[in-house]
């Protein structure tokens, strides 16, 4: 498995798979063809499909230029190896082609070359399901943080920290913002107003509250183009960071326990990348908030003092109960259902993390099984429903509109 480093990556919202892949891929072209007159950037399927809602445009030409790229959505095609497909060609001034290169968008602002391994990747894990990594730290004494650190080294730390501090930035920017997000649904943010209605309300409201005000700061940051972390993907931004944040506030928590949190989250969520899928285009909405929800409920049972099975059974749990949710932004636009799926996923965690420590970590389907049948269950699930903005809440919200 790879690095923590390239699941976690700071960026630019609203969409780690539709803005912040298309943006790396268009920086690598331009950087090899700077002596090109003109661009030209055809984008397949789920990438052209909600595209324009996801800020793909912006992306691309943000980095070619407005003034000399051309720009061809062609939804109803497909390139072999995933939805988020894009064909790029350096043109000289009489339009001749120069370069061409076929790249991915595969999710959590990662690319990868047609028929090439995700670029610049370097597996540092040796075990790559959450099985094998149980029974080793079983058998060596140590936690999933602890493992992260013997494969990443002790200099993960830094990196996690700086996680943790964007994190949290962005989850105070937000909290703290109003107004109507950009997109043309004109949905007003509603953080705040949690935030400061649930400061007033009875303690039984706390949990649920907070956590909902902490999940709709970070996914409403995201959504207006702010900076987040991927956890695993932009779209799925809110829930690891409000489950955080709920316990650290609760449990007065200091750093270093919120940053090993976040290496065992990452470690779930990485086994869940590498053996499935984190892109709402190729598997729907459970591979980005399913999977985030898994990461939050093992960040969270550990921060409660959970063993290493139940650890893996929030885990399992978060995700389990996430299979075959879909992905049917409205509009193209990653607000509805988007923002509110991270606060019910966020409640969820935590809710899922009690669950296992109240249990003694024994069940009987395992996480990597779920894994496995989030993959399947994506892959069967129709064009529609993955990224496309053609069926769901999409298509009853447009059926709706144009009467």
């Amino acid at each position: 498995m790879e690095s923590l480093k390239e699941l976690y990556r700071i960026g630019v919202g609203p969409s780690s798979s539709h803005t912040m892949g298309p943006k790396l891929a268009a920086s690598k072209f331009c950087e090899k063809n700077a002596a090109a007159a003109s661009f030209r950037v055809t984008l397949f399927e789920s990438l052209a499909a909600t595209g324009k809602g996801h800020l793909t445009d912006w992306a691309v030409l943000s980095v070619l230029g407005s003034d000399r790229t051309e720009l061809l959505w062609k939804a109803e095609e497909k390139m072999p190896e995933h939805p988020n497909g894009m064909f790029f060609e350096a043109l000289d001034a009489k339009g001749n082609v120069l370069d061409s290169w076929k790249v991915y968008s595969v999710g959590g602002g990662a690319i990868r070359e047609e028929g090439a391994p995700a670029a610049g990747a370097a597996n540092v894990y040796g075990l790559n399901t959450i099985s094998d990594i149980m029974a080793w730290c079983e058998d060596k004494g140590i936690t999933y943080w602890e493992y992260v650190e013997q494969c990443e080294g002790k200099g993960i730390w830094d990196f996690l920290r700086e996680i943790w501090l964007v994190m949290d930035e962005s989850l105070e920017r937000g909290i703290d913002a109003e107004g109507v997000l950009p997109g043309s649904i004109g949905l007003r943010r509603q953080a705040k107003s949690y935030y400061r209605r649930t400061r007033l309300a009875a303690a039984d409201m706390q949990l649920t509250g907070m956590a909902t005000a902490y999940a709709l700061a970070v996914a409403e940051e995201n959504a207006a183009g702010g900076v987040i972390v991927t956890a695993p993907t932009c779209g799925s931004c809110g829930i690891v960071p409000a489950t955080l944040k709920y316990l650290q506030t609760t449990h007065g928590l200091k750093e270093n326990d919120l940053i090993r949190a976040l290496a065992t989250a990452g470690l779930f969520g990485n086994v869940i990348k590498t053996n499935a899928s984190i892109s709402g285009a190729e598997v729907g909405c459970q591979g980005e908030v399913g999977s985030a929800c898994a990461m939050a409920s093992a960040a969270a049972t550990q921060l409660m003092g959970g063993t290493l099975r139940q650890i893996e059974y929030a885990a399992e749990m978060g995700l389990e109960h996430h299979l075959g949710l879909t992905c049917d932004p409205v509009d193209g636009l990653v607000q509805i259902p988007c923002i509110e799926r991270n606060a019910c996923a966020a409640t969820r965690a935590l809710a899922r993390a009690q669950m296992s420590i109240l249990s003694d970590g024994t069940h009987r389907i395992p996480f990597d099984e779920v894994v496995s049948v989030m993959r399947e269950t994506g892959h069967d699930l129709p064009s529609l429903y993955r990224e496309t903005s053609g069926g769901g809440l999409a298509k009853a919200y447009n059926s709706r509109c144009r009467k």
